[in-house]
């Protein structure tokens, strides 16, 4: 069996192993080396959490320390485990444990943690095996944390006195962050800004293929701890990145409140020095500064504020591919009436029961876009905490007095945008409870406020008719001449959907920053989301920078080369250049891969080649980035993928479109080669039109047909914004505004 747990004493260790096998020591591991019939021995001294792989594949990492009486790091070597072998050695393994591995292989190690230069490899195959040597449980220690029972010694640096390519562990308060946001690439990812007693500030990227093994961050004024943090230097600013090893342990901030981490992995060191840093950040945490997005609960709300909600879930439902409800309470009443979305009995999830119940005291909140997600695998029942939630007014008919609420989570996690399920530990969701549990229902059974007693049209009916984007009275601009014009009031007064002709005044359009109506559309789900700025994008790609793996260079289809950028703290960039026929292509012919490359590199090469695709190297295979990067870049443009859509597939798929005859390096063939869902540069405004007998809000999405110019080269070319302009300025003049004719 490839793991066994033996249950004899150390002495009796060698005996029970079979006699083939022969110890190595580390001294002795030599890179091409035969290691067949041997076997390396260690203590445990750190196991990191069980993750998945870009390809699907279980990874776990430990690290072994040769001799328990070494206090060295060299003493110690990583071992990585793959497939079934990490998930069966993760549930057994503790530390403190003796464990001898067999079948392993030797790699260069890419950590900078100052252990042994090589690692042991593990793969999840015949003759790879592993024996464990439990060690000895004397005593349990009753608490609320684990510990290990010999904690080293670290050694915490200031915010103010980091410096660029070193690895550090630090304290800080969380004065910013923005919950892990899911994609369906590789990662999840969090953004972190902290600060300390320096007054300095770091921002923090934090990524992992499992969201438990990011920071467990709440609200702003947490603490936390990071150990093996990798600080680089990018424009003059200091930023921290997630480094192998990475542990994050959090606090919650309230001076008084015990002081209980959250913790990332299942060992982690905590002393009474730790334990004194953390009560001093929040005394000077609570001195200094403050939230800066208020915390409210529903009888406090203000029309149009943005606020953190922690609620109840008590019902959800899809209600089209951009955007999902959730029907949340806190025990107090909502003082202005609130829209309630309509949605088919079938569609909502939740005790039927108790929504009715509780009608007169939930309010409905739509997310939208890349929030979709979170909210369809929120349990109800479950205590939530929503992020920058906006309470946003709306007037259901244009001379009606009378305004409603609409809460929207809106897409993006600018502003911190996001959801979190808290912990039934946590002491706002214990309070909460026994609030709830001392609501009287029936003190708002009888209400007769608007609240509970809206007139049929005050609610907002999604994914029944072609209105779409949850707006009241929105249309689509399309292209009908052989229909009768029909007045707006007429409109406005029939059922939907249908089909117009109409002619009227553009009266106003938005957005009035034309460059802003430019969204990135899926074909597919039909999500927006916006286009990101690309100069954002420097941490994400070079953190796929790694030490060059030689399986990895001259893969089958590529001729690749290595570039040691010594005066940038020893940065690799690594460039695969795919040949056709074994043979290389002329540069403006060819597609190049590169790893480790920063955004004006990549936009330098882009000029030079056909196209580019940034990757990194994991375990052994090339894989593409996170979806939230571009996938493919090529001139001036970049080409995005759908995160909710795409099923991405390793960059050896590219091997069959790379050896056809009339290959071509375009966008569409590429994308359908990895699995990619396309995202498509679209237009996306709003038309106030009003021909005197009513106002109608037509909604214009449009990839170039209406204005003839490309929306995916709007953003780059100063001709196509002139252009647009003129079109814009022709539609509705400074001083006059003229009748337009289209049709819906």
């Amino acid at each position: 069996m490839p793991i066994e747990v033996l249950k004899v004493s150390l002495r009796g260790l060698k005996n029970a192993l079979p006699k083939h096998l022969q110890k190595v020591d580390l001294k002795d591991l030599r890179l091409g080396g035969d290691y067949t019939d041997k076997y390396f021995q260690g203590a445990v001294v750190i196991s990191y959490p069980l993750t998945k792989l870009g390809n699907g594949k279980a990874f776990f990492k430990t690290v072994l320390q040769e001799s328990e009486n070494s206090c060295s790091r060299i003493g110690t070597i990583n071992i990585l485990l793959f497939g079934k072998l990490a998930e069966d050695c993760e549930k057994v393994i503790h530390q403190g444990d003796t464990m001898v591995v067999a079948g392993f292989s030797l790699s260069k190690s890419a950590s900078e943690d100052g252990r042994h230069c090589l690692q042991l490899k593990m793969p999840d195959e015949a003759g790879s095996s592993i024996y464990i040597c439990p060690k000895s449980r004397r005593t349990a220690v009753a608490s609320e944390t684990v510990a290990m029972s010999v904690a080293p010694k670290y050694t915490y640096t200031p915010l103010n006195h980091l410096k660029g390519g070193t690895v550090v562990n630090l304290y800080g308060v969380v004065k910013f962050f923005k919950p892990p946001y899911v994609s369906k690439g590789t990662d999840y990812c969090s953004v972190v800004t902290i600060v300390d007693q320096s007054d300095t500030k770091l921002v923090c990227t934090l990524f992992n293929a499992n969201t438990d093994a990011l920071p467990k961050i709440y609200k702003n004024g947490d603490i936390v701890r990071f150990h093996r943090l990798k600080v680089q230097e990018f424009n003059g600013q200091m930023q921290g990145i997630t480094n192998n090893g990475f542990a994050a342990l959090t606090f919650d901030g309230t001076v008084g409140a015990p002081v209980v981490p959250r913790t990332t992995t299942k060992l982690f060191t905590f002393t009474d020095e730790d334990k004194k840093i953390v009560e001093d950040l929040r005394i000077w945490a609570a001195r200094n500064f403050s939230n800066s997005v208020p915390a409210a609960n529903l009888s406090s709300i203000q029309p149009q504020m943005f606020f953190d909600f922690t609620c109840q879930l008590v019902g959800k439902a899809k209600t089209d591919g951009s955007s999902y409800l959730l029907k949340v309470w806190d025990g107090t009443k909502c003082p202005f009436p609130s829209v309630k979305v309509c949605v088919k009995e079938d569609d909502l999830e939740g005790d039927r029961v108790l929504i009715n119940q509780l009608k007169n005291l939930t309010v409905d909140v739509i997310v939208y876009d890349n929030h979709v997600q979170m909210a369809e695998s929120l349990k109800v029942g479950s205590f939530i905490r929503m992020y920058s939630l906006h309470a946003k007014t709306q007037r259901l008919e244009e001379k009606s007095e009378v305004s409603y609420i609409q809460f929207h989570l809106h897409g993006g996690t600018g502003y911190g945008r996001g959801i979190t399920v808290l912990p039934e530990n946590h002491r706002d969701v214990k309070e909460l409870k026994a609030f709830l549990e001392s609501v009287d229902l029936r003190e708002y059974a009888s209400s007769e406020s608007p609240t509970c007693q809206e007139p049929e049209d005050s609610y907002l009916t999604l994914g029944s008719c072609s209105e779409g984007y949850q707006q009241l009275s929105v249309t689509v601009l399309t292209d009908h001449q052989h229909f009768d014009v029909t007045t707006v009031n007429t409109i406005l007064n029939s059922r939907v959907p249908q089909q117009y002709r109409i002619r009227a005044k553009l009266r106003k359009f938005e957005p009035k920053k034309l460059y802003q109506s430019v969204k990135l559309l899926c074909p597919q789900c039909n999500s927006l989301k916006e286009v990101p700025d690309v100069t954002e994008f420097d941490v994400l790609l070079q953190a796929s920078a790694t030490y060059p793996n030689p399986d990895l260079q001259n893969i089958p289809f590529c001729e690749s080369v290595v570039w040691d950028l010594e005066n940038q703290g020893s940065r690799y960039v690594t460039v695969h250049f795919v040949t056709r026929y074994e043979l290389l292509q002329e540069p403006e012919d060819s597609l190049i891969m590169i790893e480790g490359g920063t955004v004006n590199e990549i936009l330098r090469l882009s000029k030079k080649f056909k196209g580019i695709i940034p990757v990194k190297s994991i375990e052994e295979n090339l894989v593409l980035l996170d979806l939230s990067v571009p996938f493919f870049w090529q001139g001036n443009i970049q080409y995005y993928g759908c995160q909710h859509c795409s099923d991405p597939k390793t960059v050896p798929s590219l091997y069959t479109l790379s050896q056809q005859k009339n290959a071509s390096w375009e966008p569409t063939a590429i994308a359908e080669a990895l699995g990619i869902v396309l995202l498509q540069y679209v237009f996306v405004m709003t038309f106030t039109l009003d021909d005197g007998t009513g106002a109608l809000d037509a909604y214009l999405v449009d990839t170039g047909i209406f204005f003839q110019i490309p929306a995916s080269e709007i953003l780059t070319c100063n001709i196509f914004q002139e252009n647009m302009e003129r079109i814009m300025n022709k539609l509705q003049p400074p001083e006059a505004n003229p009748e337009l004719s289209m049709g819906h």
